[in-house]
């Protein structure tokens, strides 16, 4: 009977180191899995920033030297009425409206010309109204570098969606057109405007004289703060060597600067700007 008894108990006892032989080597096998997902993840991860810090450096030496940017804008802004009526007693204005001229000047950083800083295209688009007025109907407008600074509403300037720009090496050259030399010799040329600011609006102060600039603005009761605006575009190049670059220009329609405004009959304000332009 204790030898039956000693027997089972030898039994007992090797089915148990048994088990905890089976445990220990499912523990080691789990660890061993779990040790290798969390291997192959921390490789990913590595494998994934060294990725992301070459497309960096490599995007930083593909930009590393600016070929083309804008560095200077100048704006000049006024208003005028598009019809004006007058009688003895009284002056009607019809379509008020402010107009904000502005010449963007191309730099392509070179006193050479060549084939990767000269234009073979250029355009304008995603135009967008970042802080709209309270008051009118904002568009953005060609201008005619020899129109600049004056009172123009050509609505067949209108630029609807997006402006491509003929590109020329001519000496002489039609500027009334949307067209640029392909060294950035001219600016692109553009005009914000905005329209029904007031109208059919009437004045009874016949003894003044109507002067048709920035006063009038002052003269029909439009605050400044109404007519403030924020505009953004892109402006696309393709250079004679097939490569593209882009910028996103963004800034206010100027009406005050310092203790001048456009109440004042214009102004004139020159930005000194830094957008450059990416490859893409």
């Amino acid at each position: 009977m204790q030898e039956k008894d000693k027997k089972i108990t030898k039994e007992k006892t090797k089915n148990k180191v048994s088990i905890k032989q089976i445990i220990i080597i499912s523990i080691i096998i789990i660890l061993i899995i779990v040790l290798s997902i969390i291997s192959k993840k921390i490789y990913n991860n590595l494998l994934s920033k060294k990725n992301f810090e070459n497309s960096v450096i490599s995007f930083a030496e593909k930009n590393k030297e600016t070929i083309f940017s804008i560095n200077k804008i100048i704006l000049f802004s006024s208003s005028d009425s598009k019809n004006k009526t007058s009688s003895a007693t009284n002056y009607t204005i019809e379509n008020l409206y402010t107009y904000t001229d502005m010449a963007l000047f191309i730099n392509n950083n070179s006193e050479e010309n060549t084939l990767e800083n000269t234009l073979k295209s250029l355009k304008i688009s995603n135009i967008k109204f970042t802080k709209l007025p309270e008051v009118g109907e904002p568009q953005l407008y060609y201008k005619s570098i020899n129109n600049f600074a004056k009172s123009e509403l050509e609505e067949e300037n209108l630029i609807n969606n997006e402006l491509e720009f003929e590109i020329t090496s001519e000496d002489e050259t039609n500027l009334s057109k949307p067209i640029l030399y392909n060294n950035c010799a001219n600016p692109i040329t553009l005009s914000y405007i905005n329209q029904n600011v007031k109208t059919d609006y009437t004045m009874t102060d016949t003894e003044n004289p109507i002067t048709y600039n920035g006063k009038l603005l002052e003269r029909c009761g439009v605050s400044i703060q109404s007519i403030e605006t924020s505009i953004s575009f892109d402006i696309e190049i393709e250079n004679n060597k097939n490569e593209k670059f882009k910028t996103t220009l963004y800034f206010n329609i100027p009406y005050e600067k310092e203790e001048n405004s456009i109440y004042d009959g214009n102004l004139k304000v020159i930005l000194d700007t830094n957008f450059n332009f990416y490859r893409y």
